[in-house]
């Protein structure tokens, strides 16, 4: 069937990511770690179709995690109060942080940006501009995809050639992993799971980094669950407006 073989690509995609991205999962989550200890903000930005809010607002997920979508516009993020030159920039709009000031984003904070192919234009030019403007930035995208196609930035590069720590999703190029006889394209994309897979892994290194530094991230209980709700804004909520964390 070729649920069988679908399910034999998939246990074959995450054992490709086990083995060769281990370190890098590693290191990514040792830099969520060192931004939530040092009070920097985590945003994660679109992950290939979603996947980011697989670990965002929802039981078992972090606090310390907030979406990011578009550049100028307010994160959910917790406040911090712009210093005097900071808030001169903002109101004159000069200075090319601007945006990144207006979205809540400080030097330092991490920013999780995904773009499988590795030059989505979009992605790219945000990556490029906060890397400039001292926003650490982990990237997720295929490496096979990436090397196979042209870049379309400016400066001729793709994604993983400038980022902080690039991942890789190990997606085939194109996506889909399955010839199926008689569909001209190949069928079943590959990054979705794999980049969920990598982002919990990471958050797993990530937790267990923090609890090593006697910081205890909160982790939200469901909302559906009793008493859930109530521990969400009551006791989580107010540590990490205090802390970050």
């Amino acid at each position: 069937m070729l649920l069988d073989t679908y399910q034999s690509a998939i246990d074959a995609l995450l054992k490709r990511v086990r083995d060769t991205q281990r370190e890098n999962i590693v290191k990514a989550g040792e830099l969520v770690a060192d931004t939530v200890a040092s009070g920097g903000n985590v945003y994660l930005g679109g992950i290939v179709h979603g996947i980011e809010m697989d670990l965002i607002n929802r039981g078992g997920g972090p606090l310390f995690y907030k979406p990011f979508r578009d550049l100028g516009e307010p994160t959910q993020g917790r406040k911090r109060e712009l210093t005097a030159e900071e808030k001169k920039l903002v109101e004159e709009g000069t200075d090319p942080g601007v945006p990144f000031l207006k979205s809540n984003l400080r030097p330092g904070d991490l920013l999780f940006v995904s773009s499988v192919s590795g030059r989505t234009i979009k992605v790219v030019n945000l990556a490029y501009d906060a890397m400039r403007y001292g926003v650490k930035v982990i990237a997720l995208t295929s490496m096979d995809y990436a090397r196979a196609v042209e870049p379309v930035h400016e400066t001729g590069k793709k994604l993983y050639e400038f980022v902080t720590l690039t991942l890789d999703n190990c997606a085939p190029p194109a996506e889909g992993m399955l010839e199926v006889e008689g569909i001209e394209a190949p069928f079943a994309a590959a990054s979705g799971i794999s980049s969920d897979y990598i982002m919990w892994s990471l958050t797993s290194v990530a937790v267990e980094s923090l609890l090593k530094r006697g910081i205890t991230p909160g982790i939200l209980r469901s909302a559906n669950y009793p008493g859930g709700a109530d521990y969400n804004k009551n006791i989580l909520t107010p540590q990490y407006e205090k802390h970050g964390w």
